[in-house]
């Protein structure tokens, strides 16, 4: 457990320990797609983890798939994170903010824009989500063109940069949980017949792309990728090439010399390991659902560097203090977690000054 507040460089940063807040969507940005009024709040009131990964910003208006999520595609949105981050700054903290294209987890009720998704194919997810009207099935994407494949590249080079003028330390490629980047990886959702699909190569090279041109224009101290291998959530299915798609893309990666991967574990702990032997820069581990008394389990067996935490993070602000002290945890409220005001955003009640004691 000690190490988990030792300090560790990452890229061109010291951090002041191991914790990293886990990117969670939290559905309160504004129309214009800038953070909502109160994110420069709660994300300052959390600045005490080692590192914060924001919640999935698209990095184009093609990119949006849910209600009120917040973009880095133009100078209105890089002035509204600015605030943000500042007041992670202010406080000491570190924050690498989360590139994520939702590709066809999309609905056009949910987008200014209204338009149909894009996706390698045009192949429905076969599931549904929230939007204004209540819990839609989600239509059949639009399959990108070659032409818009290299746009969407480019679309990720310039959000990094936005990113980074509106002082991120860093950022993060969404490449799991279903979205876009996952979504060239699983044959059943790509089924391209071009050099975007097939084999394991054409399947990762979506991804590789995206990367390079990240690292061209930021610099690969200050690029990151989460990954979440095996996930079948949402139509998603890798297949039994699954494990060797995720080998090639792993050290393909690894000759960048990215900042970190953040990686969901879903249980397979042998490719856990297999994945650390073969990445020489930081690991980061989720783990879902990670009970209190194995905090920092995968640190000391030397699988992770670092251990990032969502809904402890987002119910205690003071997360690492309570770790520390081994205080008592508030229980996320999920009632709040997407929408809304500040009541369950903001108003978690910190330890006091006898707790802490």
């Amino acid at each position: 457990m000690n190490t988990l507040f030792e300090t560790v460089r990452l890229g061109r940063l010291t951090l002041s320990n191991r914790f990293v807040m886990a990117p969670m969507t939290r559905s309160r940005a504004q129309t214009n797609g800038s953070p909502g009024t109160s994110s420069a709040t709660y994300y300052g009131q959390r600045a005490s983890v080692g590192l914060i990964v924001t919640e999935g910003t698209q990095p184009s208006e093609a990119g949006q798939g849910y209600l009120t999520t917040p973009g880095i595609h133009d100078e209105v949105q890089v002035e509204g994170w600015k605030e943000t981050i500042d007041a992670v700054h202010a406080k000491g903290g570190h924050i690498f903010m989360q590139l994520m294209h939702a590709g066809r987890m999309s609905h056009p009720d949910n987008t200014p824009h209204g338009t149909q998704g894009v996706a390698p194919s045009a192949i429905a997810p076969g599931a549904q989500m929230f939007t204004r009207s209540g819990m839609q099935d989600i239509p059949a994407p639009r399959a990108l063109t070659t032409a818009e494949i290299a746009q969407t590249v480019q679309d990720f080079r310039h959000a990094a940069r936005l990113a980074i003028e509106a002082g991120a330390d860093g950022v993060e490629i969404h490449g799991a949980n279903a979205y876009l980047v996952q979504q060239f990886f699983a044959p059943s959702a790509n089924q391209r017949t071009d050099a975007y699909g097939g084999s394991i190569e054409n399947r990762a090279r979506f991804a590789l792309e995206v990367a390079r041109a990240i690292v061209d224009e930021i610099g690969a101290d200050r690029t990151a990728i989460r990954l979440s291998p095996g996930l079948t959530h949402y139509g998603i299915d890798e297949g039994p090439e699954g494990k060797d798609l995720y080998r090639y893309l792993v050290t393909e990666l690894d000759t960048l010399g990215l900042a970190y991967v953040h990686l969901l574990h879903l249980g397979d702990d042998a490719f856990l390991r297999e994945v650390r032997g073969m990445w020489n820069s930081r690991l980061v581990v989720n783990r879902p659902g990670r009970p209190r008394d194995a905090i920092g389990s995968d640190v000391t067996a030397g699988l992770a560097d670092m251990e990032s935490y969502g809904q402890m993070v987002l119910a205690n602000p003071d997360f690492v203090e309570r770790i520390r002290t081994g205080a008592p945890l508030n229980e996320a409220r999920r009632e709040f977690y997407y929408g809304g005001g500040d009541e369950g955003y903001i108003d978690y009640t910190p330890l006091s000054v006898d707790e802490i004691a």
